[in-house]
């Protein structure tokens, strides 16, 4: 092998163990972790690296973790359709139409069927919003609509729980719970809800990226139809392993 045939080889070693070290495979079995905490980070590779091998880890942890704690079952369904509407998506921007529609349907199903099981529960509602804040404007134009109003209906179910202490919620927690109802509520037409939720961002957010945004939005309202304030500090790797290092 030549010295350059070496290195490359080296270093795709050295980034593959870099990749490993930050993301473990999540102990099912800690039950002092959340279901949350143990799926989040490799959907989220998924969700926003487009990592594959990740996505399909917490495809297969959520069957798992279905058996193990049944008393979760709501935020899991939620989490899974957050898996299968990603496929939707990959499948209608790969012109898989048939496929793209199997998908569709079943996070739909997936997505009440949590609602169903746990109507008040906080996870499954910021897992809704969240999902499709990130994913609806990379919908077919014709399911935007829709996608935005489930979005605008979590983001408010949220509001109701956690209004009453949004000014001691984590700064991520916080940043993406007015985000999320700012930017469906530009989404799906209310104006001063908007207004409202940008007020607010830049009072209890400031000199973060969500109070930048919300400037922009501010300065040049046109801006926000085709922007995003929302996933500003959020879901970097190595959080599980943090965790478990602090349950150590």
């Amino acid at each position: 092998m030549s010295m350059a045939a070496f290195s490359k080889t080296l270093l795709v070693f050295l980034l593959i163990s870099a990749t490993a070290a930050e993301a473990p495979d999540p102990p099912l079995s800690e039950t002092r972790l959340t279901i949350s905490t143990l799926v989040r980070e490799d959907i989220f590779a998924g969700l926003l690296e487009n990592d594959m091998q990740r996505l399909a880890r917490a495809e297969r942890n959520i069957q798992l973790l279905l058996q193990q704690r049944p008393e979760s079952k709501a935020p899991l369904l939620g989490w899974q359709a957050s898996t299968v509407l990603y496929r939707a998506v990959l499948a209608h921007e790969n012109k898989r139409t048939a496929e793209y529609s199997e998908q569709y349907q079943r996070a739909l199903a997936l997505f009440e069927e949590a609602r169903s099981l746990a109507a008040e529960n906080v996870a499954v509602a910021a897992v809704t919003g969240g999902s499709f804040v990130l994913l609806a404007d990379r919908l077919p134009t014709e399911h935007q609509a829709n996608a935005w109003s489930r979005a605008y209906s979590a983001y408010q179910a949220l509001w109701k729980n956690q209004a009453p202490v949004v000014d001691k919620l984590p700064l991520h927690i916080r940043g993406e719970l007015l985000a999320g109802l700012a930017q469906s509520a530009q989404r799906t037409g209310r104006s001063q809800e908007v207004a409202q939720f940008i007020e607010k961002i830049q009072t209890l957010l400031p000199d973060t990226p969500y109070a930048n945004i919300a400037q922009q939005w501010k300065e040049s309202p046109e801006s926000a139809a085709s922007t995003s304030i929302t996933c500003r500090t959020c879901h970097e790797s190595g959080r599980l392993a943090a965790r478990l290092a602090a349950l150590k």
